[in-house]
């Protein structure tokens, strides 16, 4: 089930690598969605790869399973939560990295509204653990993944990294800004050199099956009606997974000091555009059942990436037309859909 001629054409060893030697890295959250596709991108430009990720059944962990098989036997794995310090220990008592790419949190805004302890374990919890951890083994550099979700209800927009972030509307959200906090704080007592990538909305091939993306696919195939929610009115910043994996490489390559950063397209779309687009790119149309806005939802998200630009001379690519198109060759491959 690899990703296929046809459905990926970007190559990661022509991305341009700013470091000096090939580098041992740990990245948690390996077999999630932005994970998988990072491991795959550092292990095609050379870097040796030490994967940590607890396979937990947030989704269908065979999904998990089969991101995992594309690496074969390329990987270190470990089976650990990074909430479990003990377990996560071992690992770095059996390793020495040079990075550190932390991916591993526990997704999704409306589920930290059922169960806000698991954010709390998983993200909180689990970001202390790794600085920890690095500050034990001596383990300087960080990269991490922070969210968009962090500004929770700005009106200002584009959102600018330099925005106030102190007013989350969700629990993700505030773990998430708990993992920057954390950041600053082990840069300032112990040196540590920490970038934060502030995700926006990313989608593409291998993405999770609870993202609204794949409920809509999967509705849309299946002849099954789907909520459109603010009645379609809400924008997202939808930023393609491999335009991300060129950013954290990027980061990777030239972390130094603290710093926090916008990945996202720049472009925002209305929910009712990207639902067309959708469509076209299926063929078939959807049925439309329009609501309202959820609790924890914000009307618009919007990436301000001039610092991004000039800290990493990072762009994206892809646009949402293009972006679609390869994650329905994938979707229909994957799970075998004529």
């Amino acid at each position: 089930m690899g990703l296929g001629g046809n459905n990926e054409n970007y190559k990661f060893s022509n991305i341009p690598y700013w470091g000096w030697n090939i580098m041992k890295i740990l990245v948690t959250g390996g077999a999630g969605f932005i994970g998988f596709h990072v491991v795959k991108a550092l292990l095609e430009r050379g870097d040796e790869v030490v994967v940590v990720d607890d396979m937990n059944s947030y989704y269908n962990p065979q999904l998990k399973i089969d991101r995992l098989k594309q690496f074969e036997d390329k990987i270190s794995f470990y089976r650990v939560s990074i909430w479990d310090f003990v377990e996560l220990r071992k690992v770095f008592e059996k390793h020495q990295f040079d990075k550190v790419c932390h991916l591993a949190a526990q997704p999704g805004v409306r589920y930290s509204l059922e169960n806000p302890f698991a954010y709390q374990r998983s993200n909180s919890l689990g970001m202390l653990n790794i600085l920890e951890l690095m500050r034990e083994f001596n383990v300087k550099d960080l990269v991490f993944a922070s969210s968009s979700s962090v500004y929770g209800g700005n009106t200002k927009v584009p959102f600018n990294v330099d925005d106030s972030v102190d007013k989350p509307i969700s629990i993700y959200a505030a773990t998430k800004k708990s993992n920057e906090l954390y950041a600053h704080v082990y840069h300032h007592l112990y040196g540590f050199n920490c970038m934060g990538l502030r995700f926006f909305t990313v989608y593409g091939p291998w993405g999770r099956p609870d993202m609204a993306l794949a409920l809509f696919t999967k509705a849309i195939i299946n002849d099954e009606p789907i909520k459109v929610y603010n009645y379609g009115k809400m924008q997202r910043d939808f930023t393609y997974v491999i335009d991300i994996v060129t950013g954290v490489l990027s980061a990777l390559d030239k972390v130094n000091g603290y710093n926090i950063l916008n990945l996202g397209n720049s472009k925002p779309v209305e929910l009712i555009y990207f639902i067309q687009c959708l469509e076209k790119a299926l063929g078939k149309e959807a049925q439309k059942e329009m609501v309202g806005m959820q609790q924890g939802d914000v009307h618009i998200t919007y990436a301000d990436i001039e610092k991004t630009k000039q800290v990493l001379g990072w762009e994206p690519q892809t646009s949402i037309e293009e972006g679609l198109v390869k994650y329905i060759q994938w979707y229909k491959e994957y799970y075998k859909i004529n």
